[in-house]
């Protein structure tokens, strides 16, 4: 069975059997740990997903605003080698909020049922 590249590691492929059980264990892992008391995002993976990927869109966003404003929200307030820290957390954090999204969009997509195909690619 093909997976498309963005399958988290940690969950296991569409065709084995139960497979959204891990499915539901990482998608808890992606959203903030309040959601796992609300039983019918556990019986209702699709919900759960389509919650996931609103809340890391959510910190994807927050992360490029972070970005674009902590130089002169920390000027003065922290030495320059530790506001460029800061700006390194977010070059390393928004891309991967963006694969995390990407990641949550395919296990929504089997979720629900469709199946994945490896597209072929002409070279030339």
């Amino acid at each position: 069975m093909y997976l498309p590249p963005e399958w988290p590691a940690e969950v296991r492929p569409p065709s084995v059997p139960d497979w959204e059980t891990s499915a539901v264990a990482w998608l808890l892992d992606a959203v903030p740990p309040d959601y796992r008391a609300y039983e019918v995002l556990k019986r209702h993976p699709i919900a759960l997903a389509r919650m996931a990927i609103h809340h890391v869109n959510a910190d994807v966003e927050a992360a490029r605003a972070g970005y674009r404003s902590a130089a002169v929200d920390l000027k003065g307030r922290l030495p320059p080698h530790a506001v460029e820290a800061v700006l390194d957390v977010y070059r390393q954090e928004g891309p991967r909020l963006v694969r995390l999204a990407r990641s949550i969009a395919v296990v929504e997509q089997a979720l629900r049922g469709d199946m994945f195909t490896a597209t072929m690619r002409h070279h030339r």
